[in-house]
């Protein structure tokens, strides 16, 4: 007869308060709403999966259902905790919303059980899972219920969707957000479950396994039972780097070396090696992102709480002085774009041979260029020196269509010739049009954006309408900053982010360069108003060209009235 086997995350599931790591915050409140008896009849979950919601929710109806409660710490023991524990409490309704989301489930399973007296428990409580998946309907049947319930009825709700819950519903909860485990709180539930179970793990693995748990426990724990069968013994990082399908810090370093020496052959090659075991460029990217980021703390010096995820510190202290504080953080910015992109691309192993390539021979940008405040960047704008203006000329444009878009054409500059004869000017004429990462000044920069607004502009209605009066206003290594004029035009902009993103890949395939972009709106109350800061979007890989990326902003801007 063959023996049951259960899974680490349920066999180690919270079974009191004091077990629940990492949502103190949450623990700390129910425990006094408990001992004060000061009983809410709604209670709204809302975070992360694998967070210890459902977890909570099952500790909650323990408390407020055990024998001698309402109390916050009741005994394990006691028979109706052992029930709520093994799901066959008659009083404790739990429900997935994601399988019964009709409004018939709804007035069956809650609705009307809700009339009726607990059996033997002293509340009838129903814990309703991934509630943002009920129907519109069925929302509706449960408002009059969470609105006006009956004195012996609690509802606890769970959700990863927060707006996704109608606010009639919300407004009428105890909203509590669970966190996610911070990095040194789950590789400490690893290393207690590994422990538990007799099973020795390395340091470096733990600290792995937790990375990429993103936070959750119970993948962590789903993490860790998947590298225990498939190891032999003691389970090392390697063995986690191939259960996870990611690069060891080695390979991922002579990768970086290649990127760092333009080598183009040694890039193909490390990527052909890579590919050939198996893995694809999504690991490739995740790879080098960990990577980046543990030699960022390893170059500022910051220890990290759940133990460093590299082989060897000497080899990452050498690796972060190569590389230096400027490359690492401009690799680390195009790997946060490549993994927004790897996911939409037809043909990832391509794409990334040639986003490497892109990225091997982009200049590096010099952090220690200085970025001004928004009210210092427009002040040096308006006092520029005209002989400055002039001495910049527009980069040119690979794209012969754009010439004919440029509407507005700038006026003849007054010659200067004092200023031009100066070969080499002073740092402090001009501080705020020191080349960028692209070799290029704000003018130039603020040249091929209006470009860039007239190609789109002629092609598409909307799209005139949206990017009229926007303007480049700063650049900071490879981040441009764009302004609009007005908060509700932008607003509508980001809700298409495909023609947002259609827009921003021309820009850099006209620029050739790897460019993130932010967005800033002036309110209305003149140029002196205050800018509000917008949240940059996630860089798209360019998968449009031609007359296929004007159908697809057309598609998302809607097509002009002839």
């Amino acid at each position: 007869m063959p023996v049951s086997y259960t899974a680490l995350y349920r066999k180690y599931r919270s079974q009191t308060f004091d077990d629940l790591v990492g949502q103190e915050h949450i623990i700390r409140t129910l425990r006094q709403a408990v001992d004060q008896g000061k009983i809410s009849h709604a209670y709204l979950f809302t975070g992360p999966r694998g967070t210890g919601k459902t977890s909570t929710a099952r500790l909650l109806a323990k408390a407020l259902n055990c024998t001698d409660g309402p109390m916050s710490s009741p005994p394990e023991d006691d028979p109706i905790c052992v029930e709520i524990a093994q799901g066959s409490c008659m009083d404790v309704i739990e429900m997935d919303a994601a399988s019964e989301s009709g409004v018939d489930n709804i007035r069956r399973a809650v609705v009307d059980a809700s009339s009726y007296q607990p059996a033997y428990c002293r509340y009838k409580i129903f814990i309703i899972d991934e509630v943002h998946d009920l129907s519109a309907s069925a929302f509706d049947a449960l408002l009059k219920t969470i609105e006006e319930p009956p004195p012996h009825v609690v509802f606890i709700l769970a959700t990863t969707e927060l707006q996704k819950v109608p606010p009639t519903i919300r407004s009428r909860c105890q909203r509590y957000e669970f966190h996610r485990g911070s990095l040194e709180n789950l590789v400490s539930r690893l290393q207690f479950v590994a422990e538990s179970e007799g099973v020795e793990i390395e340091q470096a693995a733990l600290t792995a396994l937790a990375r990429m748990a993103d936070g959750g426990y119970r993948d962590a724990l789903t993490l860790l039972e998947q590298a225990i069968l498939t190891a032999e013994g003691p389970i090392t990082l390697n063995q986690v780097y191939e259960q996870l399908g990611l690069i060891a810090a080695d390979e991922v370093d002579r990768l970086l070396e290649a990127l760092m020496a333009k080598d183009i052959a040694e890039i193909h090659a490390k990527l052909d090696e890579v590919f050939r075991r198996g893995r694809d460029a999504e690991a490739v990217v995740e790879s080098l992102t960990y990577r980046l980021a543990d030699l960022t703390r390893t170059l500022f010096g910051v220890e990290s709480k759940g133990g460093k995820d590299v082989t060897q510190e000497a080899a990452a202290e050498a690796m972060a002085r190569r590389l230096g504080m400027d490359r690492i953080l401009f690799y680390r910015a195009a790997m946060a774009q490549f993994l927004a992109s790897v996911g939409h691309v037809t043909l990832p192993r391509h794409w990334i041979e040639s986003e490497m390539v892109r990225l091997a021979m982009s200049p590096v940008p010099s952090s220690t260029t200085p970025r001004h405040a928004p009210e210092m960047e427009a002040e040096v704008r308006r006092e520029r020196p005209a002989a400055l203006r002039q001495d910049l000329k527009p980069a040119r444009n690979p794209e012969p269509e754009v010439k004919a878009a440029v509407v507005t054409p700038r006026e003849e500059p007054k010659p200067e010739p004092e200023t031009h004869a100066q070969p080499e000017p002073e740092p402090e004429a001009q501080p705020e049009v020191a080349p960028v990462a692209t070799g290029r000044t704000l003018e130039q920069a603020q040249e091929i954006w209006r470009r860039v607004v007239a190609h789109w502009s002629e092609k598409n209605d909307k799209a005139r309408a949206w990017l009229a009066g926007t303007e480049l206003v700063r650049i900071n290594g490879n981040e441009w900053t764009v302004e609009f004029p007005k908060v509700i035009t932008l607003q509508r902009y980001m809700e298409k982010p495909k023609a947002v993103a259609a827009v921003e890949e021309t820009a850099r395939e006209w620029a050739k360069s790897v460019i993130m972009f932010q967005y800033e709106s002036r309110s209305e109350g003149g140029p002196e108003a205050d800018i509000t800061p917008i949240v940059p979007t996630r860089a798209v890989e360019s998968v449009f060209e031609g007359d296929q990326l004007v159908e697809e902003i057309q598609r998302e801007f809607g097509r002009s009235e002839s």
